[in-house]
C-alpha cells in the first residue's frame, strides 16, 4: 500500500506560523526595506515547509498576507522551485538524481534498490508515511555520482547495497553517515589528476 503523489491533496483549513517561526519569519522581513518586502518570499516558504513538511494553499496565503503582496505571486514561486513540496510528502523526501553522471555511474540500481526495498515507486509514499521517492535534476555532486538527497543530506558514491543500508539506518530512527560512502573527496574515481604537489 502507498501514496500515490498524483491523489487528490486534502489542504488544511487554516495556517500559521509557530511563535519561533513567525520571529523567524519577521526577521527575514527586516532584512529588506519598506516595500520590498516581497524580497524575503523564499524563506518564508521555507519556513513554511520546514513547519509542515510542506507548503499548502493556506500557507501561500498567510505568507502572501504577511508580506503584502497577492496570493497569486507566492504561488508563482512557490510551484517554480521544485525544493518546495506542494503536496504531503513522507518523513523522508528521498530525491533520486538521474542526471547523466548519476546515470551513467549506477542510478538505475540506486533507483531500482529503493523501489524495491521500500515497495514504492516514484512519486509515491510508503504505507507508513516515512519515505516518498522523487526523481529530480542534477544535485550538484556529479564528481561524486550516483548521489541522493534525503531532506536536506547529500549522500554521495552510492550503490544498491549502500543505499539500502541508509534507508534501514533511516528506518530504525538513526542518523547514517553523510556525503561518500566510500570516504572519498571530490575527485575522479580513479584519483586525483591535478594539485597532486603539497603545498610548500
Amino acid at each position: 500500500m502507498s501514496a500515490d503523489l498524483d491523489a487528490p491533496v486534502v489542504q488544511p483549513a487554516s495556517f500559521a506560523f509557530t511563535p519561533e517561526n513567525r520571529a523567524k519569519a519577521l526577521g527575514y522581513i527586516a532584512k529588506y526595506p519598506p516595500g520590498r518586502q516581497a524580497s524575503a518570499v523564499l524563506p518564508l516558504l521555507y519556513l513554511a515547509q520546514a513547519q509542515l513538511g510542506w507548503v499548502p494553499q493556506k500557507a501561500m496565503e498567510h505568507i502572501a498576507e504577511m508580506l503584502e503582496m497577492p496570493p497569486i505571486r507566492v504561488h508563482e514561486v512557490a510551484s517554480f522551485y521544485t525544493m518546495f513540496n506542494l503536496r504531503p510528502v513522507g518523513k523522508h523526501l528521498v530525491q533520486l538524481c538521474t542526471t547523466t553522471p548519476c546515470w551513467l555511474r549506477g542510478s538505475e540500481a540506486v533507483v531500482g534498490a529503493c523501489k524495491k526495498h521500500l515497495g514504492v515507486d516514484l512519486d509515491q509514499t510508503t504505507a507508513d508515511g516515512q519515505f516518498t521517492l522523487k526523481e529530480v535534476e542534477c544535485l550538484g555532486a556529479c564528481v561524486n555520482a550516483p548521489m541522493v538527497q534525503i531532506n536536506d543530506d547529500f549522500y554521495e558514491d552510492l550503490d544498491a547495497e549502500s543505499m539500502i543500508k541508509i534507508l534501514d539506518a533511516l528506518k530504525r530512527g538513526e542518523k547514517p553517515k553523510t556525503h561518500s560512502q566510500k570516504g572519498r573527496t571530490s575527485h575522479p574515481q580513479s584519483g586525483a589528476t591535478t594539485l597532486k604537489d603539497v603545498a610548500r
